[in-house]
């Protein structure tokens, strides 16, 4: 990858004129304490990081935008880039932190047919969840209710449902016939509470949200969409009327968790859920097949989390039937782990040890160096303290850190209650937050030779080697964008959508009457993202499972059933059209020639007990193109990440810019 890093040189060379062709990529990734921008431009890519405003999302959106545009054109012209940019791809953690929180609407269920309440608990693996969401606010509807005894029986759950609070229901039948039963509460309720009336209140029919056989299971996947909604709702078709506003000629487009992208008014809300690390993990498996890496485990370290994942010959690993805090869900996720540390989570001294997040103090107030009114400690904090960040160069140069501030909180909070100096609270928190984040990998997956160790987000290369180290792995891989990267994720997706329906029977007339229907709905679908079926490409697959679980997947190249399918299964039928849009692309190799970096000074940080004068190494300062080669200890350091090099390691940076770091005589070829 080419990394375009500073603005203000690009302003020293003169403001070029904005171009009139609108071939600009645009990629957002709105986390919970940063918000980051990419902007693509042929081989070129420029990047901006904003702190996320919680109290209104679209500012830091803008204001990332904005500093966008200075990277872009020497100056601050939004107006500009919106004229100039194709697309608009943006991942938030909006819905997923309402979740998290349990910040929602106050949810109703209504289920009926085979379906009861018990089944819906006992799927509920997650403990407090339903009572969180839901609460008491069920009711179950008479499975032997038919025709008028159903349609004025729903009208009572209704009524019941909202006199307890409820304000967005959910609808959802059991057994074979949950549509056409659920269609029939639909009818009526619309009757008698139409939609053009002020307070409408939305319901959600768990059967028109996804078909899926297990009852409970698509139900769950309902209360998940239902619950996420009014976030999401509210704050996309928000930004996408005010990028309007600023003249953005390219739609707003959703990424979601399936790894594709749609307009905001084709996006289903539960599958924005864990949306921005799903960015993180389409750009490491194209780091993966660039660089021929067999097993990928990659590390996105953020304020709040570490996100975990693994791509490996079969490619970035999912799960069939996704989980949202333990509970499945109708609809495939990536398989990825979020685990509570990150650059700002609380380390405190507790029960004479130190404990790690995971709370985190996020962007506000921020860790106490932030000077931002916080004054819990961060391994920030004690990184500044190590001096291993310096306070004048961190975000850029954009946010300067108080390292006063930083010591006062780590002697409160770690070095007084466990009677202990400063470096030595500083080396204790060091060894908590690795050790936390090294069992959070090696709870994911077992890590072997063959194993590179992908460090990424703003704080995923700080003390990489260490916790590559300690989970075994000898070669660490830091992309040049490390500080953007799921918003340079981003980049390599599609406008896309699947859909699915049951077959009837195991015979072709079956499968011709599904594959018309999902024809049908496909067309429509992106016909509202402005292609034609022609335009197009066309996944077809049929689905084996039994007692819901899936046995296997079939591609169907033709329009008949494959023979190795099983006809006593349950059969499901499944397309994906796919629009293809612009994509971000890779460059460079490692194991070439390659020249002693350059240096500039040292820095004195607390490494092995003992404050040394390591070489510092500025990405920014290497000759552009070229590989360079250095040997740790050392400090290397770009405008929004630094990484501590321990003894033992080495670093090669390749003409794109990106970064290996290997362990003994390792070295990728």
């Amino acid at each position: 990858m080419t990394l375009h890093q500073d603005s203000e040189a690009s302003a020293s060379r003169g403001t070029p004129p904005p171009r009139k062709a609108r071939n600009r990529l645009v990629n957002i990734d709105n986390g919970g304490t940063l918000t980051d921008i990419c902007v693509i431009d042929a081989d070129r890519v420029y990047r901006a990081k904003t702190l996320t405003t919680p109290h209104d999302l679209s500012q830091c959106l803008f204001d990332g935008l904005r500093k966008a545009s200075l990277a872009v054109f020497g100056r601050e012209d939004l107006q500009a880039l919106l004229l100039s940019t194709a697309a608009i791809r943006y991942s938030t953690t909006q819905g997923t932190n309402a979740l998290v929180e349990r910040k929602g609407p106050r949810l109703g269920l209504i289920v009926g047919g085979t379906l009861d309440a018990a089944a819906v608990t006992a799927a509920g693996a997650a403990g407090d969840l339903l009572d969180a969401v839901v609460g008491a606010r069920i009711v179950r509807l008479d499975a032997g209710l038919e025709g008028q005894a159903l349609q004025s029986a729903a009208v009572q759950a209704v009524a019941d449902l909202t006199a307890a609070g409820a304000n967005r229901l959910v609808v959802s039948f059991g057994g074979p016939r949950r549509r056409e039963q659920e269609a029939q509460v639909k009818r009526q309720l619309l009757r008698t509470f139409p939609p053009h009336l002020l307070g409408a209140l939305p319901v959600l029919y768990a059967s028109e949200l996804v078909d899926d056989a297990d009852d409970p299971r698509r139900t769950w996947t309902a209360i998940f969409n239902a619950f996420l909604h009014p976030a999401m709702e509210r704050f996309l078709y928000s930004a996408e009327h005010k990028l309007r506003d600023a003249r953005a000629l390219s739609p707003l487009l959703v990424f979601r968790n399936d790894g594709h992208a749609g307009r905001v008014a084709k996006t289903i809300a539960v599958q924005t859920y864990g949306s921005g690390p799903r960015g993180g993990m389409q750009g490491a498996s194209e780091l993966a097949r660039h660089y021929g890496l067999a097993r990928l485990l990659s590390m996105d370290i953020g304020g709040t989390t570490t996100d975990i994942g693994l791509v490996d010959a079969g490619g970035i690993r999912l799960q069939r039937r996704g989980r949202i805090e333990s509970v499945e869900t109708s609809f495939a996720l990536c398989d990825l782990v979020s685990a509570g540390v990150g650059g700002s989570s609380i380390i405190e001294a507790r029960a004479g040890g130190i404990a790690v997040g995971p709370q985190s103090v996020g962007s506000a107030p921020g860790p106490a160096c932030f000077g931002l009114g916080g004054t819990q400690a961060t391994i920030t904090d004690a990184l500044v303290l190590a001096g291993l960040l310096e306070p004048s160069a961190f975000f850029g140069g954009d946010l300067r850190l108080d390292p006063a501030r930083a010591g006062q909180a780590v002697r409160e909070h770690v070095g007084g209650p466990l009677g202990i100096d400063d470096d030595a609270a500083v080396a204790a928190m060091e060894q908590a937050w690795v050790t936390k984040v090294a069992d959070s990998l090696r709870g994911y997956t077992e890590v072997g030779a063959d194993t590179t160790l992908a460090a990424f987000g703003g704080a995923g290369p700080l003390l990489a080697c260490r916790i590559a180290e300690t989970i075994g792995a000898r070669q660490v891989m830091v992309p040049g964008l490390a500080a953007v990267f799921s918003a340079y994720g981003i980049g390599f997706s599609d406008v896309g959508h699947g859909f699915s329906q049951q077959l009837a029977a195991a015979d072709d007339a079956a499968l011709d009457a599904a594959m018309q229907a999902l024809r049908g709905q496909a067309a429509r679908a992106m016909y509202g993202e402005g292609a034609s079926l022609d335009e197009c490409r066309l996944e077809w697959s049929i689905e084996e499972s039994a007692q819901g679980r899936v046995l296997r997947t079939h591609a169907l190249a033709g329009g008949h059933m494959p023979p190795e399918v099983a006809r006593d299964a349950v059969l499901t039928l499944q397309l994906l059209a796919v629009k293809p849009v612009a994509h971000a692309s890779m460059r460079g190799a490692f194991g070439a020639a390659a020249q002693e970096a350059t240096s500039r000074g040292t820095r004195e940080v607390l490494l092995g007990g003992r404050r040394r004068a390591l070489p510092l190494y500025r990405v920014e300062d290497q000759p552009a193109g070229v590989a360079v080669r250095a040997q740790g200890p050392a400090v290397l350091e770009e405008a929004y990440f630094t990484a501590r090099i321990d003894d033992g390691w080495s670093i090669e940076i390749n003409a794109a810019g990106d970064i290996l770091l290997s362990r003994g005589a390792e070295a990728h070829s």
